[in-house]
């Protein structure tokens, strides 16, 4: 590509020399050819407006905006079923993945879509972080007082969608109020005497 460009503005000779035309001799005779005329109106506009590649953007804000959630939604739906067969498991049961689907999943995966959807379009607003904030300072102690002293059967049921919730939050809040959030989380698991990690 680079030795294209170099030879871009020179010419043979009729002994097979390489001449050098100016850039503006070039424009002379590309304008008096006519080939520029030749190409639609549209088309220039575009290549300008794209910077010359020709590639329009299709995308409207709004398919924009359900692309962007979706990168959040699948993963933490998945996040969602991780917690439950990870939660079957520390209690030594082996979960019945169509009774996950059915029961836990196919419920839970369209809120958590028009959560994420509508969270994700307004997560830069103060008071949209405010909430992610409050969220991750409800759901971060809940879950770690839960699985220290919560019912097996509580736990079973209230622990993923909580560690979702927890997380989901902490990814979507700045950094500061993200590490004030797991600040007040350790915190708050000292003062209670809670073990926070296995």
């Amino acid at each position: 590509m680079a030795r294209n460009r170099k030879n871009q503005g020179k010419a043979t000779s009729s002994k097979g020399e390489a001449v050098e035309i100016p850039e503006a001799e070039q424009w002379r005779i590309i304008q008096e050819s006519g080939i520029l005329k030749q190409i639609p109106e549209d088309s220039k506009t575009a290549k300008a407006e794209d910077g010359g590649d020709g590639e329009e953007d299709d995308l409207s804000p709004f398919a924009e905006e359900v692309l962007n959630s979706m990168m959040l939604i699948i993963p933490m739906s998945f996040m969602l079923l991780l917690m439950d067969i990870l939660v079957h498991f520390q209690y030594g049961r082996q979960p019945e993945y169509l009774s996950l689907f059915l029961n836990r999943m196919l419920p839970s995966v369209p809120i958590i879509s028009v959560f994420i959807f509508y969270s994700n379009r307004h997560k830069s607003h103060p008071w949209m972080q405010a909430g992610f904030f409050l969220l991750a300072c409800i759901s971060g102690p809940r879950l770690a007082w839960l699985i220290n002293r919560g019912n097996w059967k509580v736990v079973m049921q209230q622990s993923p969608p909580l560690a979702t919730a927890w997380i989901y939050a902490v990814v979507q809040l700045n950094l500061l109020p993200a590490a004030l959030s797991l600040t007040l989380v350790v915190a708050y698991g000292w003062y209670k005497g809670l073990k926070l990690v296995p």
